[in-house]
């Protein structure tokens, strides 16, 4: 997810839900101990609870960074070992990691020691010819002695070579079963599924057999299916806020954003898939596309929009009236 799970992003979708867990884009230890810290941890209070992704396979510079990173007031921190872009393998990091459980160990084993708070790992089901059960079942094992005791596991192997990361996300077939026989194999771990994952009924169907389950782009391009997640998932009996109302929402930190220097579309490009499947959505995300990277662009334009989905909404009900 990363450039998706910024901080605009999150802030967005937590609107939708109060209680789903909420992660950044991977952010390596490198970049942290050397790079523009405060633009890449800093967040608002109101997106926790949120969890901070780290890419990284030096046990001691992942330690500092999880200190930092609970200090900067995260819930959680996760280690990303199911990256597999050529970038992320030539830090010797990301899925690659996965041919090299102890060194997994060492650097959960050393985060834990720094902070406080949950650290979790993220991992493939395998990558390239290692992915049996079997194999997956060790990589487990192995890791699990680091005192870890949350495993997100996307159900696709990643190929190193020959597929990009987009393929990564479509090509290698998804095996849920064997994220499912993890879970039976260890019972005191709690395990959560990832990958491919697009209903909340799908997510019903999953939590029968794991612990917890991750959606990734299902949710960035369809937003508002997190609007039932506190309900149906978490026992929440609030009704689900109304795509309106998110807008509403959203209008003082736009704002906010903007007189701080800040452009438009730096939030107005995550919210593009809010009206998804509503009368108006095109023209919602044609509106804001064509006008909220333009210099001085405001709420005006994301008021624009949402008036031609109003339009549109009472166009589908008049024609309705009249058949």
């Amino acid at each position: 997810m990363l450039d998706w799970t910024d901080r605009h992003c999150r802030y967005f979708l937590r609107q939708l839900s109060k209680n789903a867990l909420l992660y950044t884009e991977m952010v390596t230890t490198g970049a942290i101990i050397h790079g523009p810290r405060e633009r890449l941890l800093s967040f608002n209070s109101e997106e926790q609870p949120v969890a901070v992704q780290l890419g990284g396979s030096n046990p001691q510079d992942l330690a500092e960074c999880s200190k930092i990173c609970e200090d900067y007031g995260y819930s959680e921190i996760n280690l990303n070992v199911g990256c597999p872009s050529d970038r992320v393998q030539s830090g010797s990091f990301g899925a690659c990691l996965m041919a090299e459980p102890q060194l997994v160990a060492d650097c959960l084993a050393a985060m834990q020691s720094a902070v406080d708070i949950p650290v979790t790992i993220k991992s493939r089901i395998g990558i390239d010819r290692q992915d049996s059960l079997d194999e997956l079942s060790h990589f487990v094992s192995v890791v699990k002695q680091s005192g870890c005791q949350t495993f997100i596991i996307h159900a696709r192997k990643a190929w190193l070579d020959g597929l990009s990361p987009k393929e990564n996300r479509e090509v290698p077939p998804l095996h849920y079963d064997r994220v499912y026989e993890i879970k039976k194999a260890h019972p005191e771990l709690e395990i959560i599924i990832n990958g491919g994952i697009k209903t909340l009924s799908e997510c019903q169907q999953h939590l029968e057999h794991v612990d917890g389950v991750m959606i990734g782009r299902e949710a960035y391009h369809n937003p508002y299916m997190l609007s039932q997640v506190d309900g149906l998932l978490f026992g929440d009996d609030a009704e689900p806020i109304h795509r309106d109302e998110v807008v509403e929402r959203l209008r003082p930190y736009i704002e906010s954003h903007l007189a701080q220097g800040g452009r438009l579309n730096h939030i107005s490009r995550h919210i593009l898939g809010l009206y998804q499947a509503v009368p108006g959505a095109k023209f919602w995300r044609r509106v804001i596309s064509q006008n909220a990277y333009k210099e001085g662009a405001g709420f005006e334009v994301i008021q624009a929009a949402l008036d031609t989905v109003h339009d549109q909404a009472a166009r589908v009900r008049e024609f309705g009236e009249n058949r």
